[in-house]
């Protein structure tokens, strides 16, 4: 017919007629006051596992959740093409190239907007699942959202809380969650005192003081200063691991979270003639993180060899807080890792040891006291040299004991372990019979604690 477009049949095959975003919506409410039937669950595949004791899901159903998911994400991505306000989709190519066909015939019409109704329903329901990711990644913005508007009335399938979870976690880890690093910290202090108990071995004080001084500290409401904790041992007795293990249980992202700073006195500050540009360097990196994460943590590591300069340059940031131009770091925790006192410390151990007496004897106390004298009597180090003793800043002084053979084996089986390999006892001690122990006689300590187990596992690869 003469002056009508017609579509050739290939440019739009027949199909079925698409569900409007009324449709979808009420297809959606079906969940909201409660799951589907037993029946229908079975048939889908989806029964999901829930806090309150509901029933495990089923590889299928797992599989069928994880399709979910990416159909959300799907959503997600189609509805962003129209922008978050609006209610349809934009003039696209597409779009410009099917003109003559929505503005001619009624066919064409008819399915051009059958087709546009479709895109603008999806785009709705995907700013819903939006807004639902939205609430979960930043609380704050949903509850102010919440009191500004009428509640929704609409719901998720049920996925379990796991699955939204780890969509969320997953648009976290395009970019931040919230306008500080806050957002990302866990204080998981019961898998910090399990994994402690289960992977730091002869280190009874360490376990004990390390625990309770971190929790007693996130506890407080309102502490009045930072908390300090200076570590010290010798070398493999796991001062480094301990540290990295307080970072993983504080902050979601561990090490590598905006709200941990590590400084290794050599890398970071290895020439004394620069220590004024150092000082004002330190200063801004802890001033900013400060600013960015209210809860931060500071790791000095071989902090025997700072600059006793640098160590009253963060001093202020240690001390209690008057609140006169002052960055507010009272929710802040600095750890310094130090050889020093090792030798006492080995000593002591000795003693108890050649006295008959377990080395679980050896009181917090009794250690500290002769730790803290040996800190103060040495000028050479930048403790003594420094304010941070004479004004009593360090909370706790930390002991690491020196690790003995049936220790040394407990390291090898771990790292046995965390590379998937199998191990006998046989491996376990030719790989402790490599390592140096110390003194001559009785050979009891190994001398370089644990540091380079991991390394010589290696002999024993196929």
């Amino acid at each position: 017919m003469a002056g009508v477009a017609v579509t050739p049949p290939h440019r739009f095959p027949p199909a079925t007629p698409i569900a409007g975003g009324q449709e979808v919506r009420s297809r959606l409410r079906r969940f909201k006051g409660g799951r589907e039937p037993a029946d229908t669950q079975q048939r889908r595949g989806r029964v999901c596992s829930h806090p309150t004791g509901d029933p495990a899901p089923t590889a299928m159903g797992q599989g069928r959740l994880r399709l979910g998911l990416a159909c959300c994400l799907l959503l997600l991505l189609l509805g962003g093409s129209g922008g978050l306000g609006s209610q349809g989709v934009a003039r696209g190519p597409w779009e410009e190239e099917q003109g003559s066909v929505a503005e001619g015939g009624p066919w064409g019409r008819a399915r051009y907007e059958a087709v546009k109704k479709h895109l603008g329903a999806v785009s709705a329901l995907s700013k819903q699942y939006w807004q639902y990711l939205a609430c979960k990644v930043w609380q704050q913005g949903f509850e102010e959202e919440e009191e500004s508007s009428p509640r929704p009335g609409w719901s998720l399938p049920l996925v379990g809380q796991d699955y939204l979870e780890i969509l969320s976690a997953w648009y976290c880890s395009f970019g931040k969650c919230c306008k500080t690093g806050d957002c990302r910290v866990v204080n998981n202090i019961t898998g910090l005192e399990a994994d402690l108990q289960g992977q730091l071995h002869g280190q009874h004080l360490a376990k004990e003081v390390v625990v309770q001084a971190v929790r007693g500290f996130l506890q407080s409401p309102r502490p009045e200063k930072p908390l300090v904790l200076s570590f010290h041992g010798w070398s493999g007795t796991g001062k480094n691991f301990v540290a990295r293990m307080v970072a993983s249980h504080l902050y979601r992202d561990g090490m590598k979270s905006e709200c941990v700073r590590l400084f290794i006195s050599l890398f970071h500050f290895p020439h004394h003639k620069y220590v004024d540009s150092y000082k004002a360097q330190l200063k801004k990196q802890i001033s900013e993180t400060l600013q960015l994460c209210k809860q931060s943590l500071f790791i000095f590591d071989e902090a025997e060899k700072l600059h006793f300069s640098l160590l009253d340059a963060i001093k202020p940031f240690m001390a209690h807080y008057d609140n006169e131009g002052q960055v507010d770091s009272r929710r802040s925790i600095f750890l310094f890792l130090s050889n020093l006192g090792g030798n006492t410390i080995n000593e002591v151990a000795l003693d108890f040891w050649r006295a008959g007496r377990a080395r679980e004897e050896i009181s917090m106390e009794f250690l500290e006291q002769r730790l803290r004298l040996e800190l103060q009597e040495s000028a050479e180090n930048g403790y003594a040299r420094s304010h941070l003793l004479e004004e009593n800043l360090i909370d706790f002084f930390v002991p690491f004991l020196p690790l003995e053979y049936h220790h040394v084996k407990l390291c090898a089986r771990d790292a046995f372990l965390a590379r998937g390999l199998p191990y006998t006892e046989a491996a376990l001690d030719e790989v402790a019979r490599m390592m140096v122990f110390v003194p001559k006689e009785e050979k009891l300590y190994s001398a370089q604690g644990c540091k380079s187990v991991s390394q010589r596992i290696n002999y024993f690869l196929p």
